[in-house]
């Protein structure tokens, strides 16, 4: 194995069952280049290293470890890789996505390692004594941040919470040796892929958002939602009001008990506010608000905000949207 930088940031990378990194992986590795040298980690199926390895590299990775599965192990087999990375790179810090799996890998590992772990960051700097990770918490009421006293600090991030982008950078992969732990874990028995054809992004890491609350009234009127959305190519959300109402699907609930986003543009239709809902949305750079009650809570962290009836407001703001694109 060579040498890495004495500020080696390692960092997770997620991929998809096609060999493709996941959306959170620009995000991670720009976070890491402004507090070190990402060293890259991928888990990769058998014949993926190379493809992603350049994925990687284009994405701001100076060097990347790749270690080829043919495991059906959920998450041991990352864990195994992080504690045989982490013993060679001898890294600042580790930065995970903070996604389902993200979360039970990084939990498995600072386990493993007798680790600190940061949880759900929205940022990570470094002061004289090390890494710190910022955390958005109580619904977005206040700013904390948390460091380690000692070992190796494991931070899992906010998908589309950080901006920072690494410049790309020549392809430089080396393949790691993993020794199996033999840890319990489930495991696959099979795959089937399922092909979902959409125009709109997907909801966690997308740039902008449009969701909608239980004041559109009805699974028929909550298209507006979605027409806004596409006028924007955006992604669409939705409150929990309106998930339970049965609008739409609870796979587009935005909040405490659904997605947590942090898109640039965040626009909420007929949503009051509730602190469950804000805690999922309120780090989105501009939020824009628009419901018929002057006292909603969503207006509270709103940059803008519209006092109006939803469904005079958004149809005139579609129309201003579709003349500007003429």
């Amino acid at each position: 194995m060579t040498d890495y930088p004495a500020d080696s940031i390692l960092v997770l990378l997620e991929t998809t069952p096609n060999g493709e990194l996941a959306t959170s992986a620009a995000g991670l590795l720009g976070a890491a280049s402004r507090i070190g040298t990402p060293v890259a980690l991928a888990v990769v199926a058998a014949g993926q290293a190379q493809a992603v390895a350049e994925q990687a590299a284009a994405t701001g990775a100076g060097r990347v470890l790749v270690v080829e599965t043919d495991s059906m192990q959920l998450t041991v087999p990352h864990v195994d890789a992080l504690a045989a990375a982490a013993a060679v790179v001898a890294p600042d810090a580790v930065l995970i996505s903070n996604s389902i799996d993200g979360r039970d890998i990084a939990g498995r590992f600072a386990a493993r390692a007798s680790a600190p772990i940061a949880v759900d960051a929205i940022g990570v700097s470094r002061d004289d004594e090390g890494i710190v990770a910022h955390h958005s918490v109580y619904g977005g009421a206040y700013n904390v941040d948390s460091a380690a006293t000692f070992g190796l600090l494991v931070v899992t991030v906010r998908q589309g919470a950080v901006d920072a982008r690494a410049e790309a950078q020549p392809v430089a992969f080396e393949s790691l040796d993993v020794s199996a732990s033999g840890a319990a874990s489930a495991a696959i028995d099979s795959v089937e892929a399922v092909t979902e054809t959409s125009s709109r992004p997907e909801l966690r890491g997308a740039t902008r958002v449009v969701s909608g609350g239980r004041g559109l009234g009805s699974a028929e009127k909550f298209a507006l939602v979605e027409e806004l959305a596409d006028a924007l190519g955006a992604a669409v959300g939705a409150s929990r009001a309106a998930v339970d109402a049965g609008y739409i699907p609870a796979s587009y609930q935005v909040g405490q008990t659904g997605v947590s986003v942090s898109p640039q543009l965040y626009i909420a239709l007929g949503i009051s506010g509730a602190i469950q809902h804000r805690t999922g949305m309120q780090t989105a750079k501009h939020i824009v608000a628009v419901n018929k009650d002057p006292d909603a809570p969503i207006f509270e962290v709103a940059d803008f905000g519209v006092v109006g009836d939803v469904f005079t407001v958004v149809p005139q703001l579609i129309s201003a949207l579709a003349e500007r694109k003429r």
